[in-house]
């Protein structure tokens, strides 16, 4: 499952982080969001969803959401 389909309020743990574009990895690797870490849909915005990785929230699109296995 993706975070797309995750529900809102419930914490995750990411098992898997699903893509080929090695800029869009290292991104999300940035924000602490690898496998193993804790992740929680916050909210769901048109277009995307806010999550909190650690100590930080952010704004992350459908495309990122969609890479991110729980």
């Amino acid at each position: 499952m993706t975070l797309n389909n995750a529900d809102t309020g419930r914490e995750y743990i990411i098992r898997a982080i699903d893509t080929d574009d090695k800029e869009m990895d290292a991104f999300l690797f940035s924000l602490g969001c690898f496998s193993g870490e804790p992740i929680t849909v916050v909210s769901r915005l048109k277009g995307g969803c806010v999550v909190a990785i650690k100590d930080g929230r952010y704004t992350i699109d459908e495309q990122l959401a969609g890479a991110i296995c729980v």
